[in-house]
């Protein structure tokens, strides 16, 4: 009898344990109303819950997707903060999805997201995040029949494992970034890209741009289009149910004098952590692709 209470013990240990992983996505709510409906009372209810909207586009140019981009004053002051590659987490986003006569929302769950870009800094960022949490649930149950389901991988990940996160051996960390350029200067990063944006180059267009007061870190959202954009990668990676749409955009990070991106080896597995090998492969030339429309950013 003792073997066996030791053995439930352990079951229900187990269990509680695996219950604590983290997902990477939460499924906010379902409905019939249009997107452009839905986009409307979302972005009026982030709002009122203290939630700045920064940006919004359709990616890959599907009008059966739609992204919101938002953040908050208390998120961006813990990236200043933190400081650095944190300048990563100064966002979170909604995908709205529009399939089989529903519109489904979802977001980037914060803690995921947060435990992978703050890392062994989370704990001192953890109110804010809890913060967050308890905004977006009353903005989407302001919107909608909220159900609060995390998914986007089968197991989840724990927080010990996204702050080291990598996809597997010989894969990059968060911290394994690609720098696109150095320059003389802080400011003279943020001329070269605002310029470049501004004249236009091809295929990349702004999302939403953040400066980070007092640290010299500006996050920039794009938007990536041709034949080797969104619209390439991303209806042979996002074939879940629900989609994982609210992984886009991709993201720029001025730091100093110096400008990075996510390795997209890094990025994209983190945003579809329980991609199969073979699918990972046919999108082998994606991260390399996504760098080079970055890249023009900085020429």
């Amino acid at each position: 009898m003792k073997k066996f209470g030791l053995f439930t013990v352990m079951i229900v240990v187990f269990q509680w344990l695996s219950a604590q992983n983290l997902k990477p996505y939460i499924l906010a709510f379902e409905t019939t109303e249009s997107i452009s409906v839905t986009n409307s009372k979302i972005k009026a209810n982030l709002e009122k819950n203290s939630l700045k909207v920064v940006g919004e586009y359709q990616p890959a140019n599907d009008n059966n997707r739609f992204i919101i981009v938002f953040t908050s004053k208390a998120l961006i002051n813990s990236v200043k903060n933190a400081g650095g590659l944190t300048g990563f987490a100064a966002t979170l986003r909604i995908g709205i999805i529009r399939e089989n006569g529903k519109t489904i929302v979802s977001y980037t769950n914060p803690e995921y997201w947060g435990n992978a870009y703050f890392r062994e800094y989370y704990p001192n960022v953890v109110s804010t995040y809890s913060s967050i949490e308890r905004s977006l649930k009353e903005t989407m149950k302001s919107s909608g029949n909220f159900i609060g389901k995390e998914f986007g991988s089968e197991d989840g990940l724990t927080t010990k494992e996204l702050r080291k996160y990598h996809y597997m051996f010989g894969m990059p960390y968060f911290d394994d970034t690609e720098e696109l350029e150095e320059f003389d200067s802080h400011q003279e990063a943020i001329d070269k890209i605002d310029a470049n944006l501004k004249k236009g180059v091809p295929n990349v267009k702004l999302v939403y741009k953040i400066e980070i007061p007092d640290n010299n870190l500006v996050l920039y959202g794009l938007a990536l289009s041709g034949e080797n954009g969104e619209a390439k990668f991303l209806p042979i990676i996002d074939k879940g149910d629900p989609k994982h749409t609210a992984f886009l955009p991709y993201e720029l990070l001025i730091i100093d004098n110096e400008v990075h991106m996510l390795h997209g080896r890094f990025r994209i597995a983190l945003s579809f952590p329980d991609l199969t090998m073979g699918t990972f492969s046919k999108i082998m030339s994606t991260p390399g692709d996504i760098e080079d429309l970055l890249e023009q950013l900085v020429e």
